[in-house]
């Protein structure tokens, strides 16, 4: 299923910039990055789980906030894109 992850961490201090970097690397680790603060994340359910408790130990639920928009397995007729950005398959193979 695709998952959009999207995030706002409060960057006042040393302490937010330092998880505003966390949150990112996490959300590397398992999908595209699409926007600043926002990324597409192809996952099973398991890893849904496992990516939602990372990002909620990272988090500060006093400054910070993040959510997960579920946009299931026929994600493709939910998406239109418009604009400079390529747009991508997320399961197409990845060369790096």
């Amino acid at each position: 299923m695709l998952v959009l992850v999207t995030y706002d961490v409060s960057t006042q201090d040393n302490a937010g910039k330092r998880r505003l970097h966390q949150v990112a690397k996490r959300c590397e680790q398992y999908g595209q990055r699409v926007q600043n603060s926002v990324f597409e994340c192809l996952l099973q359910p398991d890893e849904l789980v496992l990516l939602k408790h990372q990002l909620l130990k990272i988090m500060d639920p006093e400054q910070d906030s993040i959510r997960f928009y579920n946009l299931g397995a026929k994600y493709q007729s939910k998406i239109d894109h418009y604009g400079a950005k390529h747009t991508y398959d997320p399961e197409e193979v990845l060369m790096l």
